[in-house]
């Protein structure tokens, strides 16, 4: 008979232990354990070093949350040939000379742990090139120093093919430190952590290009322009419902300078930029970004202290969006005193934050004046959520249900047979679900004054016009294009679908920010009728490949002509090439694939490089050729001419957006030109796209998110005006 006793303590030693200097590879591991966490950690340093080296693009790159992939691609300065052998050792940089170099520092990875640190716990391997190499240098490291790529070769650097800038590419990440490795979580956790470092930096650098995908997939996740602004980088990344609450205030050392500007010679000297939500924007998480001197770093004292302006205009568990700018003299601020520089402390820091609070307070206070309350809607989810309401509601005993947009096919076929089952019942029809359903219902363009008399009869002999009938599916045995349709058909969003099959046109709301009115049941949904031509015209120019119809140019224009004036128009300043080679690379791209636009996409362009016809995608839709410039200047770079699939998929999305009815104002047209334009954009929109959606549109689920939105609905209506 055996008898189990806990695990005995380990018994203490006789003496002391002996001291012992541990091996360089353990000290260099556990040091590499303070710097890179996990890879969002490892790629904040790298972004940090492009930066510094005067990128305007940054690319990323990422396989199984950057566990076995990470790479970085950048525009910047480049590394040197000479200083490769040194640059995953630790303590090497290029920023610092002396101490007293740190108390000017205004740059980011300035002590040289990020690479090494990086060498010693992954597979590190960097490309660069310089403007004045005549070729790339490849080289790899493990545990600080140069390793050969294959053993029984040299270790030094290898000349390759390559771009001015550096990639670094970062695979295996945590290979011999499986317990950090178990400690991480899903890669799809870790993904979204890179997506937000890149998110934040993204914001804090407008002027740069950040884009950031998975590998092997052709999509990007995170997609930013150069040249661009805060605000309108905010509105891309966080979306329109902060952009549109975004309020802005600056503070400084010195009350009179509004102008962000300080005295190099004050070493007190600061100033501040805020961007942050009004109280109409309200999130149950704060969404707080901080960068001071440019760099990304964490206060809770700050944060704390915007928060509690907050607490008095938004309700309790309510938060905002902030982002703060802090400017301040590098002689006040220790950037030494984290591993990771995500604090940094700095002098007179009570003093900064009360007046920041006191800028975002006063601006706060000039807003909430006129507060603007605005009520839930629902999207297109609850398509019999009031209809079977029972007749005991109109006793005030209602029993309100809110039904989830993205609910199952089949749930939403078993609530329709149960309001079917339920209709049949009610003998007679309620007035709050009486719909008018009549093509010859009046629509809002019917109660002004019609624009062209001359054409009245036109319109409204045109409302008579059946739906257009289905258009036929093109054969292509081609294994890419039976994908891309049938990644389309997974994406179908059935009740969406359904509305947009059986809606009633109510009217053209604003033509300048492509909104529309549908009516479907005893619901009303505001559209956004551009979003929708968009996805409805890629879904044409799929369904029909190889077999579109043409639409002639009379005179046909040159090509060259069309970009240049597209080219003209666009800031390339900070591109290294002057706008002619840029219009003579885009027309070479075009002219070297005119067979192939020609044959599968009816796109023909002669000889000479002359634009003689364009696909027809819907019969009796113009697109709008001011636009051509554009499309034809995006066919060069925004296309992916490499890759099949993604080729295709492209030159869809391209079509689809020059077919989109978006606006173009000038300012030299007369006002009966506008008023002609106006005339028959809106013809346009109602009979021809509205009624093609009916029979030939798969509604997407992307959609809910901001283009479908139900603004109404008259059982709630009914009710409200029932209490009155």
């Amino acid at each position: 008979m055996s008898t189990d006793h806990p695990r005995s303590p380990t018994p203490p030693p006789a003496g002391p232990l002996p001291i012992r200097r541990l091996h360089e590879s353990l000290i260099n591991r556990i040091a590499a354990g303070e710097i890179i966490h996990r890879p969002a950690s490892a790629l904040k340093e790298l972004i940090e070093n492009s930066l510094d080296a005067g990128a305007t693009f940054i690319r990323v790159t990422v396989k199984d949350g950057g566990m076995k992939l990470l790479q970085i691609q950048d525009n910047g300065c480049g590394i040197r040939k000479a200083d490769l052998p040194l640059l995953a050792e630790r303590f090497t940089t290029s920023k610092l000379t002396t101490f007293s170099d740190l108390s000017r520092i205004r740059t980011y990875g300035f002590r040289g742990e990020a690479l090494a640190s990086i060498s010693h716990v992954a597979h590190l391997s960097v490309m660069t090139k310089t403007k004045s190499d005549t070729a790339a240098w490849k080289a790899h490291y493990a545990d600080g120093a140069l390793t050969p790529p294959k053993s029984g070769l040299s270790p030094d650097p290898k000349p390759c093919a390559g771009n001015d800038g550096t990639t670094i590419t970062i695979e295996n990440m945590f290979y011999n430190t499986p317990t950090r490795l178990s400690a991480l979580r899903s890669s799809s956790e870790e993904y979204s952590r890179i997506l937000d470092v890149m998110t934040r930096y993204a914001v804090h650098n407008p002027n740069v290009s950040f884009s950031c995908k998975k590998s092997g997939v052709s999509g990007q996740d995170l997609s930013t322009p150069s040249n661009s602004d805060v605000r309108q980088t905010i509105r891309l990344l966080y979306g329109h419902a902060i952009y549109k609450d975004l309020l802005h205030a600056k503070a400084s050392s010195s009350s009179s300078d509004r102008d962000n500007s300080t005295d190099d010679d004050d070493p007190e000297s600061w100033s501040s930029e805020a961007y942050f939500t009004n109280a109409n924007y309200q999130a149950k998480k704060t969404t707080f970004l901080l960068f001071i001197n440019h760099r990304l770093v964490e206060s809770s004292r700050i944060k704390r202290a915007l928060e509690s302006v907050y607490s008095a205009i938004l309700p309790k568990g309510m938060s905002p969006f902030m982002y703060l700018s802090l400017d301040i003299d590098p002689q006040a601020v220790d950037v030494n005193v984290h591993p990771t520089k995500r604090e940094v402390h700095f002098l007179n820091e009570e003093a900064i934050i009360e007046n920041v609070t006191d800028a975002v307070q006063q601006e706060l206070a000039g807003q909430t004046q006129s507060r603007v309350f605005q009520y839930q809607t629902l999207l297109t989810g609850g398509l019999a959520g009031d209809s079977t309401q029972s007749t005991k509601s109109r006793k005030g005993k209602e029993k309100e249900e809110t039904k989830d947009p993205d609910e199952d096919e089949e749930e939403a076929s078993a609530d329709d047979e149960d309001l079917r089952r339920g209709t049949q019942e009610i003998k007679k029809t309620l007035s709050q679900h009486k719909v008018r359903t009549s093509q010859h219902d009046r629509t809002l363009d019917s109660m002004f004054p019609v624009l062209n008399p001359d054409k009245a009869n036109e319109v409204v002999n045109s409302q008579d016009q059946p739906a257009k009938a289905d258009i036929a599916e093109s054969f292509c045995d081609l294994t890419s294009i039976q994908e891309l349709r049938q990644e389309c058909l997974k994406g179908k969003h059935h009740q969406l679908t359904e509305i947009l099959e059986k809606h009633t046109f109510v009217g053209v709301v604003d033509l300048n920010q492509s909104l529309s009115l549908i009516q479907h049941s005893t619901k009303l949904y505001l559209v956004n009728h551009g979003a929708l031509a968009e996805e409805l015209f890629y879904q044409l120019a799929l369904r029909q490949f190889g077999e579109y119809g043409r639409m002639r140019l009379e005179p046909p224009p040159s090509i060259r002509t069309l970009v240049k004036l597209a080219i003209d128009v666009e800031d390339t300043s900070k591109s290294r090439y002057s706008k002619e080679e840029i219009v003579e690379h885009i027309v070479s791209i075009l002219m070297k694939r005119r067979e192939m636009l020609a044959d599968l996409f009816s796109l023909r362009i002669s000889d000479s490089g002359e634009l003689e016809s364009l696909p027809l995608l819907l019969g009796g839709y113009t697109p709008n050729l001011d636009k051509l410039p554009m499309f034809l200047m995006r066919l060069g770079p925004q296309v992916n001419w490499n890759i099949e699939k993604a080729c295709f998929n492209t030159l869809f999305h391209e079509l689809a957006y020059f077919y989109s009815p978006t606006r173009m104002q000038f300012s030299n047209s007369s006002n009966d030109v506008d008023a002609t334009q106006d005339k028959s954009d809106r013809w346009q929109i109602q009979h021809v796209l509205f009624k093609t959606m009916r029979k030939n549109f798969v509604a997407p689920k992307s959609l809910l998110d901001s283009d479908v939105v139900q603004i109404a609905s008259l059982p709630d209506l009914y009710r409200v005006f029932e209490r009155c």
